[in-house]
């Protein structure tokens, strides 16, 4: 039997997956990174991007966080997101009307905080519709 690690991935809001797998790929800030069983101890903050987690050579799931923390010791690797979401869960057209709208908001902004929020909220949704792929 492969060795495996035990991943807990917790939001905010709630404790999103607590599992074991073989290998979890992560977006970390100097770069992705791949956690296996036996991994050394290692803390990292993470960059927004895709928690890739693997069942041997298959993607078992993606899962989309807008940066956080990560820290693999004794096996355990925890990632503490800002947000985590399932790439599965994600509507390819509802996120391109919701980007075209955060574009429009933009253009329409009448103060710089406006607009700032504007920006803000697209380059989310953005990012959210590359992790799709």
């Amino acid at each position: 039997m492969t060795d495996m690690i035990t991943m807990d991935l917790v939001s905010p809001e709630k404790l999103l997956l607590s599992d074991e797998f073989e290998m979890v790929v992560l977006p970390g800030a100097e770069g992705d990174f791949g956690v296996l069983a036996g991994h050394s101890p290692i803390t990292s903050s993470l960059r927004p991007g895709v928690i890739s987690i693997y069942d041997g050579d298959t993607e078992k799931e993606r899962i989309f966080v807008n940066g956080g923390f990560a820290e693999v010791a004794n096996d355990k690797l925890t990632v503490l997101a800002e947000e985590a979401i399932y790439i599965a869960d994600l509507d390819r057209p509802d996120l391109e009307q919701r980007i075209q709208d955060a574009r429009e908001d933009e253009e329409d902004a009448k103060d710089d905080e406006t607009r700032r929020r504007a920006a803000e909220n697209r380059d989310h949704l953005q990012q959210l519709l590359d992790a799709m792929g």
